[in-house]
């Protein structure tokens, strides 16, 4: 059938297929069970299989590519503009076929299972601390109503449950006094799977040769270097350095027209919780640059004089992802200049 594109559109059960010819001619055209997709695809010879970057994507790339194809995924933004007339799952499956044939298209990288395993760690410690949040929050608002006051955080909700639960003269009754003994076992128990959780993240990072050497880089500790391995792995999807900054949308955000160049904030684009973790490091190494006569910390110093507190932090965050992409594609160690 000569087929050198399919697109699919992904879903739990079933699946659209559109598959194009070299000059972007419609061959084939299917709807497909679950159970038969894998070995319909082993039925056609070598091609490109595009999918939208989506849930259970990274499962499927794999599978197609044991079977001879060559897998790319789409960030959905991407997919839309190709897409002709209503929304539906054929006309989802054209506009990713289409997508992918354009030659400056931008694909997102497969993840490996390995680098699965990492990611559902970070998102479960995500979850938890939003939890753990979100519990000292309502515990703190719930105390307000007896005339209990407590200060924000987990270091003042540890400190200062034990004293309230055991002050007999609060107004709390019986039954408010269990209910918040309850709600502070929780917390000890949702801190207990937090504790378990980096555990398994240092262990991974002791472990993974990626994230020893993002290791040693400033500002980037196990807990970045390991959620930077799961969302890149080795980096080599990226052109270079501010490519990877950029997909973690640590550079100026544009608006320029008529020749005249203007570069706005961050763009914030792409992985939050990279930037976030980035941006964090870079406070770190701020602060502790001020004793420092290197010269990465005279430039820190100098641009926070210049810019000011949280701008230099942004500038250094995006110094750290490059620095970070250098060390993960060339396989390099961190020499720090001074």
């Amino acid at each position: 059938m000569n087929i050198t594109t399919i697109g699919i559109d992904i879903a739990k059960s079933v699946f659209h297929l559109y598959a194009v010819n070299k000059a972007g001619r419609l061959v084939l055209k299917k709807v497909i069970k679950r159970h038969l997709l894998l070995s319909t695809i082993a039925k056609l010879g070598p091609c490109t299989i595009a999918i939208e970057a989506c849930g259970s994507a990274n499962h499927w790339a794999r599978e197609f590519n044991k079977l001879g194809h060559k897998t790319v995924l789409i960030a959905p933004q991407f997919v839309s503009p190709y897409r002709k007339g209503n929304k539906n799952d054929y006309n989802d499956a054209q506009a990713i076929a289409e997508a992918a044939q354009r030659p400056d298209m931008r694909f997102v990288p497969i993840k490996s299972i390995e680098q699965q395993d990492v990611q559902i760690l970070h998102r479960i410690r995500q979850r938890l601390i939003k939890q753990r949040t979100a519990l000292t929050n309502q515990t703190r608002g719930m105390l307000a109503e007896y005339g209990i006051a407590m200060n924000k955080g987990k270091k003042a909700f540890k400190e200062t449950m034990p004293i309230i639960l055991g002050d007999g003269e609060n107004q709390l009754t019986v039954v408010s006094r269990t209910l918040f003994g309850e709600l502070a076992d929780e917390f000890t128990e949702i801190e207990n799977k937090i504790t378990d959780c980096e555990k398994l993240i240092l262990q991974e990072n002791k472990t993974n040769g990626v994230c020893q050497r993002l290791h040693g880089i400033l500002g980037v500790g196990p807990i970045t270097a390991t959620a930077l391995y799961a969302a890149v792995g080795d980096g080599k999807e990226f052109k270079n350095g501010r490519h990877l900054s950029a997909w973690c949308g640590l550079v100026p955000k544009q608006h320029s027209t008529g020749g005249k160049n203007n570069l706005l904030g961050i763009s914030k684009r792409g992985n939050t919780y990279l930037r976030t973790l980035f941006i964090h490091g870079a406070r770190a190494v701020l602060r502790h640059s001020a004793n420092k006569t290197d010269k990465f910390s005279l430039w820190a110093k100098a641009l926070e004089e210049k810019r000011g507190f949280n701008k230099a932090c942004v500038a250094i965050a995006n110094k750290l992802a490059r620095i970070s992409w250098v060390i993960m594609a060339r396989d390099e160690e961190f020499k720090q200049a001074v």
